[in-house]
Order: structure tokens, then C-alpha cells, then sequence
């Protein structure tokens, strides 16, 4: 008996898993199965670049998701929070569907609450409680990709929330509810 009930649950666990890859497009899916997943970024207001593999055999590296923080930190208050890893996966799969790697350019990463609340009384479109704040956000560029291409792209990997913001010329992603704005 109990044999059978362990059986089942696998069983159950396994159509579980069948049914979240099958809400993620079929490039989706082949880009997450890729046995190492690397990234290079270039912070905007600092310089900084960084290239660094962030999952490889299966599991996420504790080195490439330190750098990652690193250079994603607030650098106005020269703050480092953890990135919730999904989004590195997020950025990978926009590469993928774009059929470009190469550099993300970051004009925003992790926000303390602080610099939130200073941008919010300085400008505008600068959510209360923004994702950039759990670090779980961040607003970009792909050069040479045009921005409604990237916000396209974004919007057909039906992960998290996509911002267009054309004027200022970024694309907003996040790990939150899918959903999409501007």
C-alpha cells in the first residue's frame, strides 16, 4: 500500500510539472533544458559589466547569482539584495526568443526603500510597492534589438509583468503576476 501511494504522488508531482511547461512556449521550454545558463550585463550608471554562468547540471550557482546581486545592487545607496533568481531565468528565456545573446544593458535593478521613494517624489511611474524593491525587477535594454521587439518578445514568454516605457526608452520585466502595461 504503501508503495502505491508513493507511486501516485510521483505520478501526481510529474503532471504537475507537465502542466506549468506547458504554459511556457516550446522555445521556453528548450531554453530552460540548456545544461548551463549564462548572462552578460553592463549597469548603465555604473559601468560595471559582468559575465557569469548562473545555472549549470541542474542547479542555480551560488557565484554567478553573487555577482548578478552585485552589480543589479542600488547603487545610489551601494545596497546589495538578493535578485530572486526567476528573473535571470526570465532574462535567458528573452535572449533565447529574440534569438540574440550578447549584452543586457540594466538601467535598473535592485531599489532600496529609500531610493523608491525618492524616484517616486521626483518623477513619475515609479510604483509604491515595486518589484524592484524584492529585487524581482528590472528595467532594460538589448542593443541592437529594437524596444518594442524586446517588449514583444517579453510579452510571448507569459512570465511575470512586462512595462514599455518608449520615451524613456527601457522595457520593464518582473517575476510577478504575468501582466503588461504601457
Amino acid at each position: 500500500m504503501l508503495q502505491r501511494t508513493v507511486d501516485r504522488r510521483r505520478f501526481l508531482m510529474g503532471m504537475g510539472g507537465l502542466g506549468v511547461a506547458s504554459l511556457m512556449s516550446l522555445p521556453a521550454q528548450a531554453s530552460l533544458s540548456a545544461p548551463v545558463r549564462k548572462l552578460s550585463l553592463h549597469h548603465l550608471h555604473t559601468g560595471e559589466k559582468v559575465t557569469a554562468r548562473f545555472w549549470e547540471e541542474g542547479r542555480y550557482l551560488k557565484e554567478g547569482l553573487s555577482t548578478f546581486n552585485h552589480v543589479m545592487r542600488d547603487f545610489r545607496r551601494n545596497e546589495v539584495h538578493d535578485i530572486d533568481p526567476k528573473l535571470f531565468d526570465q532574462l535567458f528565456l528573452l535572449q533565447h526568443r529574440l534569438g540574440k545573446a550578447g549584452e543586457i544593458q540594466i538601467i535598473s535593478g535592485y531599489r532600496s526603500p529609500h531610493t523608491n521613494a525618492m524616484l517616486r517624489k521626483n518623477g513619475s511611474g515609479v510604483a509604491k510597492k515595486s518589484y524592484h524593491m524584492k529585487g524581482q525587477a528590472i528595467d532594460l535594454r538589448l542593443p541592437g534589438v529594437p524596444l518594442a521587439q524586446v517588449r514583444k518578445a517579453a510579452l510571448q514568454l507569459k512570465v511575470g509583468g512586462v512595462g514599455y516605457y518608449p520615451k524613456s526608452n527601457f522595457v520593464h520585466l518582473d517575476t510577478g503576476p504575468v501582466r503588461s502595461w504601457g
